[in-house]
């Protein structure tokens, strides 16, 4: 699969997408449809603190990059995807604003702030987002300020306790659905 940063400083540059049939890289196109859809609630992303999880080529947390976010994090635990991710990292030149984190999303400790932004491209219909999320809000990795971006399978109900549902689209094949921490009543 042919991989490309879509806007921002990095238009047009292609990625590398992880061998193997272990890794789903987001298409373009959903790509496109989500960052739109966060543009229009986010007005920018300078100076973002970003959250590639499950994170697979990195494509989304490189794409937040590529439009000025601050930092990311990026977490997985495939190693072709762990390689492809630090040689994209290494081919943009962005390794000071990038964390790379070799384990599981569900290995990650206590944070020290919250996220601004939290991608979570899991493998479809593993119920891995919603355990993902619940523990991340327990570990303060997102806040009442972060958006949650989570993709699932189209035919796939997002079902996460905790947050509520600001937006959801399907595109293709992948459902993406944007998520706000639900504050205490």
């Amino acid at each position: 699969m042919s991989l490309r940063i879509i806007s921002g400083q990095w238009r047009g540059r292609k990625l590398i997408a992880p061998a193997g049939e272990t890794t789903r890289p987001t298409a373009d196109r959903t790509r496109e449809t989500l960052f739109s859809m966060l543009l229009s609630r986010l007005g920018t992303f300078e100076g973002l603190a970003v959250g590639d999880l499950f994170a697979g080529s990195g494509a989304l947390g490189l794409e937040a990059l590529s439009r000025g976010a601050a930092t990311c994090l990026f977490v997985e635990q495939e190693p072709a995807a762990i390689r492809a991710i630090r040689s994209n990292i290494a081919n943009l030149q962005v390794p000071a604003q990038c964390d790379v984190r070799a384990s599981s999303v569900l290995t990650l400790g206590v944070a020290k702030a919250p996220l601004d932004l939290v991608f979570l491209d899991p493998p479809y219909r593993s119920g891995a987002g919603a355990v993902a999320l619940e523990k991340l809000a327990r570990l303060g990795w997102v806040g009442p300020a972060t958006w949650v971006c989570l993709e699932t399978a189209a035919d796939e109900q997002p079902d996460v306790r905790g947050y509520d549902a600001d937006a959801d689209r399907k595109v293709g094949k992948a459902r993406v659905t944007l998520l706000r921490l639900r504050s205490p009543d």
